[in-house]
């Protein structure tokens, strides 16, 4: 079922109520279910447990996978990026310091409550790039911009959570801009889970997820929301489909690559 959500999110530290708002109306169809767990975790990402948990869980390489991606994006100085599924805006700040004071960065994301702690990091980090960030609610399957209005676009640990991944590749692909010369089209990068053909990795990854990232989530009072990661990554497409995907969709070029072992991966695909 389809609803219209008006977003208000507070832009300057502060109680929400006392900040500076910026609204912006977009129809958002979703899976209520997974908007309703990433609206559960945000009050935890409000007490920066959830970043102490994620050093702990990778051992501080989530940061690097995360830095890969926006590298893999190609977003370079002046350019206007999207970062989609920002969460809390992790992949959103790193595109700022690439894209400079003259770039433009979009988060969008479904949870509110996710923005509003992105927008809350905005302004305690208050480095001067960062201004140049708007985070926008909405939805991946639909989103509010025009035909080719992205140079890049990054996607951290979000494709895996869309109820249609080939609609939200598709809405990728209709919102980079095109390469009329066809010499360096505009990219996106998609960091997630990998979904590895391989028995080995998998056995690895389910026992990891079940011996050390579920009881460590569970003792910060996560389980719920790091429980379902098992069924989620059994549920995605391995790197070569990703790669098909892509490809069949429009893109020029796509190429997956695993990272951390194995246990990550990152599709970077060419408009």
């Amino acid at each position: 079922m389809s609803t219209t959500h008006v977003l208000s999110l507070p832009l300057s530290s502060g109680s929400p109520t006392s900040r500076a708002r910026r609204s912006v109306l977009r129809p958002v169809r979703c899976s209520s279910e997974r908007q309703a767990l990433f609206n559960r975790i945000a009050p935890v990402y409000d007490n920066f447990v959830i970043f102490q948990l994620n050093d702990l869980l990778s051992l501080g390489q989530h940061r690097i996978w995360k830095r890969m991606a926006v590298s893999w994006s190609g977003a370079k100085i002046g350019d206007c990026v999207l970062d989609l599924c920002c969460g809390s805006g992790d992949l959103a700040f790193l595109l700022s310091e690439k894209v400079g004071s003259d770039g433009n960065v979009t988060g969008l994301d479904f949870s509110k409550e996710q923005l509003s702690i992105a927008a809350s990091r905005q302004q305690l980090l208050s480095k001067k790039c960062y201004k140049n960030i708007e985070w926008v609610e909405g939805d991946a399957l639909n989103l509010p911009f025009p035909n080719g209005y992205f140079d890049a676009i990054t996607m951290g640990y979000g494709l895996r959570n869309v109820v249609d991944k080939r609609k939200a590749l598709q809405e990728i692909y209709r919102v980079l801009k095109a390469d009329i010369l066809k010499f360096s089209g505009s990219r996106v990068s998609i960091l997630d889970f990998n979904k590895s053909s391989q028995p080995v990795t998998t056995f690895i990854q389910d026992w990891m997820i079940d011996n050390v990232v579920v009881p460590v989530a569970t003792s910060y009072g996560l389980q719920e929301e790091y429980i379902y990661l098992k069924s989620s990554i059994r549920e995605f497409l391995t790197g070569k489909e990703l790669e098909n995907l892509a490809l069949e969709i429009g893109f020029s070029k796509g190429r997956h690559y695993e990272i951390g072992g194995g246990l990550m991966g990152n599709l970077v695909a060419i408009r």
